[in-house]
């Protein structure tokens, strides 16, 4: 029941309307009521193409009540969620290009974020939105309906599919929208080639109304109400129906959970001591939870835009993440990528996008940068120098199988790699990976950043050593020769030439050029 603050709005639609646009305000049995007249031709810019910025389309974005024309109003809200629902599936791929093919999506999201994004344009709508709101959340089912036509052709298109109630973007989508020639048609698409001819006639009508409204509605708050914010008004996340996978399930990108309510929960589980520490961590914040037997690693991602001292020659080389949600992100789907695919990775537990925080299991196990010092310090004859290589051998292996599914790792370090005492290996920090990649470039990283933990002096025959090593296992996993090749030319060595020693930096390079 509409309550004594409701303005009502009337729109009509004419054919061939010469004023273009025209709107009023009346006071009717004490009714505040707007009227808006706009021309079809202009309405149905806006609906296709967002001509006024949906100033007048979004009107039906809400809900309203036909008085005439019911079929066409319904093509038309059809016609105009359907564009915004493709625009939003769009912002969720360029936003979370990594997890976009997992993310699950449920079609409460675009119901909710297209009437937040309608707020945050016209911020006067949080006014008197409440009872408009608390209706719509009370009538959720019917309000989907337009938006659950939408989605079923967007299905029969292949841009999505729906399994178990769910949204799942589709590849063929993804790749539309990340192919720059796509981007572009879309643009040309969005500006039609009559707006120069409408824009002088229709924008002075535009602001003209609006500031007639403007001044109309703020009398008509003196008269009847104090201008305030209704605090009966619901604000809903629309992220919160947006999840996205961990080992232990779905988390919506909502999530909140800090370090200290992660532990507090554990605490719970386990009813014993839950120590939290700093782990280290420079460019971003690590913690080690300890509950006893279990373990977690929380890994908070700063952005690195702020960090002026950060090598930016190194990383300038490629594409690299700096914001902490892309880092995050890429983070989540890779780990999980790989996990599914069999591959020996930490789980990940937890996910909270608002703080841009990951949990994870801890791995025990000895770091391959200590391996591999250890084996510098060795004698061609001893035991460790035949176990370094035996990882290594394996790592080359596992690094092909990886590029395989078409994944670059990014940032391949030794330090990367844990040997548990089992002696499986374990691969961490995927902040960097990404779908497709420069898999020269993860090669490149192992071997140079190996040469970099090398004595200075007699090292050389073992950096040769660890490349025909890793190459021989690289090769065994199914990796290409070329891409080894690559990793001795110029544009690779000089990038490491600030931490690793020339003359083993030449040596890799002659044993990767002669792959």
């Amino acid at each position: 029941k509409p309550n004594e603050r409701v303005i009502y709005e009337v729109m009509l639609i004419i054919h061939n309307f010469q004023p273009r646009l025209m709107s009023y305000l009346k006071l009717l049995m004490n009714k505040t009521i707007f009227v808006f007249a706009i021309d079809q031709w202009i309405f149905e810019r806006d609906i296709d193409r967002g001509l006024l910025g949906e100033a007048i389309a979004g009107k039906i974005v809400f809900p309203y009540k036909p008085l005439y024309g019911d079929m066409y109003l319904h093509e038309k809200e059809i016609a105009l969620k359907k564009r915004l629902t493709i625009e939003l599936l769009e912002n969720l791929i360029v936003s979370f290009p990594e997890l976009s093919q997992s993310i699950q999506i449920m079609p409460q999201y675009f119901l909710y974020e297209v009437i937040l994004n309608r707020i945050r344009v016209f911020p006067l709508l949080t006014y008197d939105l409440a009872d408009l709101t608390n209706c719509i959340i009370n009538n959720e089912d019917q309000a989907l309906e337009a938006y659950k036509i939408v989605l079923k052709q967007l299905e029969s298109q292949e841009k999505i599919l729906i399994k178990n109630s769910h949204i799942l973007i589709t590849k063929k989508f993804i790749a539309q929208t990340k192919d720059p020639k796509i981007r572009i048609i879309n643009r040309a698409k969005n500006a039609p080639r009559t707006l120069f001819t409408v824009l002088f006639g229709v924008l002075p009508q535009l602001m003209s109304v609006a500031s007639q409204n403007a001044k109309s509605f703020l009398r008509t708050q003196k008269i009847n109400w104090t201008l305030q914010p209704d605090t009966n008004y619901k604000a809903i996340n629309p992220k919160k129906f947006v999840y996205i996978p961990t080992s232990k399930g779905l988390v919506p990108l909502s999530e909140k959970t800090d370090v200290k309510e992660f532990a507090q929960k554990m605490l719970l589980l386990k009813e014993q001591k839950v120590d939290v520490k700093r782990a280290g961590g420079i460019l971003n914040d690590v913690y080690l939870i300890n509950a006893g037997e279990t373990k977690v690693i929380a890994k908070q991602f700063k952005d690195w835009s702020i960090l002026k001292w950060f090598p930016l020659t190194l990383w300038s080389f490629g594409t690299f993440a700096v914001s902490g949600q892309a880092r995050l992100a890429k983070e989540v789907a890779i780990g999980e990528f790989l996990r599914k695919k069999g591959f020996e990775v930490p789980k990940i537990l937890h996910a909270s996008n608002a703080k841009r925080l990951v949990f994870m299991e801890f791995i025990e196990g000895e770091n391959l940068s200590e391996i591999i010092k250890n084996y510098s310090d060795t004698d061609d004859n001893e035991p460790d120098n035949t176990y370094a290589l035996e990882i290594i051998d394996k790592v080359g292996e596992i690094f092909a199988k990886i590029h395989g599914y078409n994944v670059s790792l990014g940032d391949t370090k030794p330090d990367n790699v844990i040997v548990t005492p089992d002696q499986k290996i374990f691969l961490i920090d995927f902040e960097q990976a990404k779908k497709g990649g420069d898999k020269t470039w993860d090669i490149a990283v192992f071997l140079y950043y190996c040469g970099h933990y090398l004595q200075p002096f007699d090292s050389e025959s073992k950096a040769e050593k660890i490349t025909e090593t890793f190459i021989k296992g690289y090769v065994k996993g199914g990796g290409k020769k070329e891409d080894i090749r690559k990793a001795g030319l110029t544009k690779y060595t000089r990038v490491f030439s600030i931490f690793t020693m020339p003359s083993i930096i030449t040596a890799i390079s002659k044993t990767c050029k002669k792959a």
